[in-house]
């Protein structure tokens, strides 16, 4: 079947608009059952639904969740979709029987763009805008929060492997010795930090690089990614797809790394002197490169620039 974009996926005005939605719709659009895992305003789940499916979406940010509520209400009342608000990497929390299992699931990581426009929300480094970044109430510190109070080795090793940022050290340093003077409370503390290490010529590409990383440590969110992979492949029904995209180098290289040794026909521990998996690989990896945005789609919506895609299929 020809994939179809949803009527509202490029609206100008809509709370989210889905990143490569075609290839998701490809993937996906057999499905009867999909968990939406990141449900944001629900431009792939009112895709999915007007494809024939019948999706749970989960979001741990319950202004995104009013909103996918609003936008699909018809859908909800004709019992085609339900939103549950919790954590994908704990979805007995969200309230999902620990029984259910889907035809098809869906994990669209990152921030969305409502979330990324609002400056109260604080995730941008726009001007006075508020060191927050929480995307949900269960983080345990803002943006600020983290600044404040993680020590010097911490946070240098929180830029490093976050942002690759090779100055992490000194960056982390300069940190520590303005919080001591003053707490860190708006994006133009942490802005200025940066420009102190990295020198006059840095600019929006560093300041989004590290915002980011500063972003992913609040939320947990690699942690949370390796936690819930295999969670998801085992609420999956036989032949049933998990498609993910992420828009971080380290979130790429957890779906890559996850989807190739779920493929592998054993998968018993290396030194494990005899094979107790049967030799069977669980399932088979369906995109062998991620899937990335075409240059229209990159014209028509910034976000999708370093959006990959990949998918896995559970065996029969």
């Amino acid at each position: 079947m020809t994939p179809v974009r949803s009527a509202s996926a490029g609206r100008p005005g809509v709370y989210h608009v889905p990143v490569l939605l075609e290839p998701v719709l490809t993937l996906l659009g057999n499905a009867e059952t999909v968990l939406d895992c990141t449900l944001g305003g629900g431009g792939h789940s009112a895709a999915l639904v007007e494809h024939g499916a019948r999706v749970t979406g989960v979001d741990r940010d319950p202004r995104a969740l009013a909103a996918a509520r609003e936008r699909l209400v018809d859908a909800e009342r004709a019992g085609r979709f339900r939103a549950l608000l919790g954590n994908y990497a704990n979805l007995d929390g969200a309230g999902l029987a620990a029984a259910e299992r889907f035809d098809g699931i869906l994990l669209d990581l990152g921030v969305s763009s409502h979330q990324f426009d609002d400056p109260g929300r604080g995730f941008t480094f726009r001007e006075g805008a508020p060191l927050d970044m929480r995307m949900g109430d269960d983080a345990a510190l803002d943006a600020a929060g983290l600044l404040n109070t993680v020590d010097e080795v911490d946070l240098s090793a929180l830029l490093r492997n976050f942002a690759d940022e090779p100055r992490a050290a000194r960056l982390a340093r300069e940190i520590v010795r303005r919080r001591e003077r003053r707490a860190f409370a708006t994006a133009d503390d942490l802005v200025d930090a940066i420009r102190a290490v990295l020198g006059p010529r840095s600019g929006p590409p560093d300041f989004a690089r590290i915002f980011q990383a500063v972003r992913i440590a609040v939320n947990d969110e690699l942690a949370g990614l390796e936690r819930a992979l295999p969670a998801l492949r085992d609420r999956l029904n036989p032949d049933g797809v998990l498609a993910v995209i992420s828009y971080h180098s380290g979130e790429d290289r957890l779906v890559k790394h996850a989807f190739r040794e779920w493929s592998r026909a054993c998968t018993c521990p290396p030194r494990q002197p005899m094979c107790t998996c049967g030799g069977v690989a669980p399932g088979e990896v369906l995109t062998r490169r991620a899937i990335v945005a075409d240059e229209a789609e990159v014209a028509d919506n910034a976000r999708a620039r370093s959006a990959k895609l990949r998918a896995w299929r559970r065996g029969a």
